[in-house]
């Protein structure tokens, strides 16, 4: 299963709240794709990861909007 967050327009810490709030409700295995356009993202969403154990399964470029995959484990 897979959510989508939308976080475009977005300033730090706002991507990051809310995917922490889009995780809560998924289950184990489940992954949430966050769409952000903050230049911080991937490295905020790697902080983010680290602090709560999310797996981070993908974070690259596609043109202005970072793409991130963040799965629940």
């Amino acid at each position: 299963m897979t959510e989508t967050l939308d976080a475009r327009g977005l300033k730090c810490p706002l991507p990051v709240l809310k995917a922490r709030k889009a995780m809560k409700p998924l289950d184990v295995g489940a992954n949430l794709t966050v769409m952000a356009t903050d230049p911080g993202a991937p490295a905020d969403f790697e902080a983010f990861c680290e602090a709560t154990g999310y797996d981070l399964v993908d974070s690259r470029a596609e043109g202005d909007t970072f793409v991130i995959v963040i799965r629940k484990i």
